[in-house]
């Protein structure tokens, strides 16, 4: 079992950065790809950024490209989604997940809130 848990989100201004944290605890998650996620308000959940379970590669689609940066420290158990330039419309609650197996998501945080105002 593994527990993962967001931090960094909070009310923020149009144009501000922010970088949001998810820890992972119960187990390492040094051998296992993550991800990034938002569900904004009366929207489907949105894919926004995945890294390999060492670092050496990550993916983020193309409405992520630019201004959304995934990273990790193993050492730290940790992963990071950068965010910069944000807009009103990137409002929304930003979750990380630990995939298992190529193509699945496993397990999830509880996620963290971005109010972007503008």
């Amino acid at each position: 079992q593994v527990r993962l848990v967001e931090s960094g989100g909070g009310l923020v201004q149009a144009g501000d950065s922010l970088r949001l944290s998810c820890a992972a605890s119960g187990r390492p998650i040094s051998t296992y790809a993550m991800g990034w996620f938002r569900r904004a308000p009366g929207k489907e959940r949105e894919f926004l950024a995945a890294i390999s379970y060492d670092g050496a590669a990550t993916y983020h689609p193309d409405s992520a490209q630019g201004r959304f940066t995934i990273s990790r420290d193993n050492a730290k158990n940790t992963v990071y989604l950068q965010i910069n330039n944000l807009k009103p419309e990137d409002t929304a609650v930003y979750f990380c997940a630990l995939s298992e197996r190529a193509g699945t998501y496993d397990y999830w945080g509880q996620g963290t809130q971005v109010t972007v105002s503008s």
